[in-house]
């Protein structure tokens, strides 16, 4: 994937604007750190024609079919949301603009840690290299959404997600350059696994690692990969390390049986230790021990890209940015009625429920929850008084949504 540098991409964003005006499509503040399209749900300035390419778009209420309360595979699409609608969030330097935005995670101190792909979109390829090297990808805000530190210009080719270990270390897997660091919140780089710019199925290699969760012992297990979804090809594995980088073991292959994944996205840890892991192109989580034992797999929290466990109280927090339901493209016959993210009657968003019974309780819905196009939060995190964001790709802006009972909700 080709990637703009700074000067191109200040200029992408101004001429995207002014078609924004031009067309009557609402866009973002000028102090918004959120991308342009930010607010449109993706709608194109100058929609194609009819046939292969247009996006079917429904008005309110006239979605072709009305979606089951729960979905085929038990998601539920009829919770209670007891949160505000989002809002963009986070105060960037003069000038930046969100790229992907991924992946958010909060800190022991209660700081906010974002990365995005260096003001552009998508992910893998090189989002943080050429032109964008000189660009940083990693921010540390407090709850307020004051940046406070930003950090990692050509330290990483594609960063896919960020998470942080009990001990305020950053980890950064990044699906680009097929690697994976430790880093220190001043951004020395701690610890590297994998092979610059080598994808392998190799011991001491990765192709394209998606996250890392660390244990409370300083043991660590990275998702790899995200390549080949949907296809016999690429890695699809745990790969569970020491605290000093030392494989302990490996499972998993390409598949849809217990133990198997496709496109292994997300991966997390629960008060119990146990490893929550994000197989997105199968609609499902799995749930392991710490030694690879199988334990059960859910539905009913959609198609995970994202996954957030608060250990406190192992409330399950899910971000599914992908699932489609093939009658989006009713009256399209040019159009797949399945295809990538085939995930029938649901709709995207975040769902939130318990780790320790895979009960869920609320479900905060996404912007465009039905529509053909890749949408919502791929990233959820959380902060000390319950409020969630979503680190969303396509429309490249962080999402927060206030808690109706946190302090100063209104």
């Amino acid at each position: 994937m080709a990637s703009i540098g700074a000067g191109s991409f200040s200029t992408t964003v101004m001429a995207l604007a002014a078609l924004l005006a031009q067309s009557g499509i609402p866009a973002p503040p000028p102090d918004s750190p959120a991308g342009p399209l930010a607010y449109s749900c993706g709608v194109p300035q100058t929609p194609p024609a009819t046939g292969r390419g247009q996006q079917p778009v429904f008005p309110a209420g006239q979605y072709p079919v009305k979606l089951p309360a729960i979905s085929l595979l038990g998601a539920r699409n009829d919770l209670p949301n007891p949160f505000r609608p989002g809002v963009d969030w986070g105060q960037l330097p003069s000038g930046r603009k969100w790229g992907s935005t991924a992946s958010i995670t909060t800190a022991p101190d209660g700081t906010i840690w974002v990365i995005d792909r260096c003001g552009n979109s998508g992910a893998g390829g090189a989002t943080c290299g050429g032109g964008s090297a000189t660009v940083n990808p990693i921010f540390q805000f407090d709850s307020s959404g004051k940046l406070l530190k930003t950090f990692g210009a050509g330290m990483f080719v594609s960063p896919h997600k960020l998470t942080m270990d009990k001990d305020g270390f950053l980890w950064v897997a990044d699906n680009g350059s097929h690697q994976v660091f430790k880093l220190s919140q001043d951004g020395k780089i701690l610890m590297t696994l994998g092979k610059k710019g080598v994808a392998g199925p190799g011991l001491d290699e990765f192709d394209a690692p998606t996250e890392v969760a660390v244990a409370t012992n300083g043991d660590f297990f990275v998702g790899d990969g995200h390549s080949g979804g949907g296809l016999g090809t690429g890695n699809a594995r745990i790969m569970k390390f020491d605290k000093n980088g030392k494989l302990l073991k490996t499972w998993g292959k390409k598949g849809m049986g217990p133990g198997e994944f496709d496109v292994i996205h997300t991966v997390a840890l629960d008060s119990r230790g146990r490893l929550f892991v994000g197989d997105r192109q199968n609609n499902r989580i799995q749930i392991f021990d710490a030694d690879g034992r199988f334990i059960a797999q859910w539905f009913q929290f959609g198609r995970p890209s994202g996954i957030y466990i608060d250990k406190k109280t192992d409330t399950l927090y899910v971000a599914d940015s992908e699932s489609r339901d093939g009658r989006t493209n009713t009256g399209q016959p040019a159009l797949p009625q399945t295809g990538y993210g085939f995930n029938a009657g649901i709709q995207r968003g975040i769902r939130i429920g318990s780790a320790k019974d895979g009960s869920v309780k609320s479900f905060i819905e996404d912007m465009e929850s039905t529509t053909e196009e890749h949408s919502g939060a791929e990233g959820v995190g959380v902060d000390a008084a319950g409020n969630v964001y979503g680190a969303v790709v396509r429309r490249k802006m962080l999402e927060k949504h206030i808690k109706v009972s946190a302090p100063g909700a209104k």
